[in-house]
């Protein structure tokens, strides 16, 4: 036979689908490895008997950066001693974070890691009519 009578044959190149499918694969992974995730609980809507039990800490993030834990001011740079004074000795370590809308995102994670720093294990959020937020 003539090499122009040879039937042709279809090969499939693989290997460029696999570099693509390399390169998203490790583009996923690093994404998925800066990502950080904090864990919190929304409370149950209550009447006004239960939001008056005195039993819940809130921690306040105040529009100026500042914080105050139960209505008390807490300095910035004494907010984790507050807290582990505050918690040491709790068996329960629930503790409702309130951020004003005007305090950035950064300054409310900051004090939620200080309170897992602290040793608090449950962060929730208030609902907003029961601990309103100077």
């Amino acid at each position: 036979m003539k090499a122009s009578m040879l039937p042709l044959t279809a090969e499939i190149n693989v290997t460029p689908f696999l570099d693509v499918l390399l390169v998203l694969i490790i583009t996923f992974l690093a994404a998925m490895s800066a990502r950080q995730a904090m864990d919190a609980q929304l409370s149950k809507p209550c009447d006004v008997t239960c939001a008056s039990d005195g039993g819940s800490i809130v921690l306040e993030v105040l529009a100026d950066g500042s914080f105050a834990l139960n209505r008390q001011p807490v300095p910035a740079q004494r907010l984790l001693a507050t807290l582990h004074a505050t918690y040491d000795a709790r068996p329960e370590k629930v503790l409702q974070v309130a951020g004003h809308r005007d305090a950035s995102y950064q300054q409310v994670l900051s004090a939620m890691d200080a309170a897992r720093t602290a040793g608090v294990s449950v962060i929730g959020i208030p609902p907003g009519d029961s601990h309103t937020v100077r």
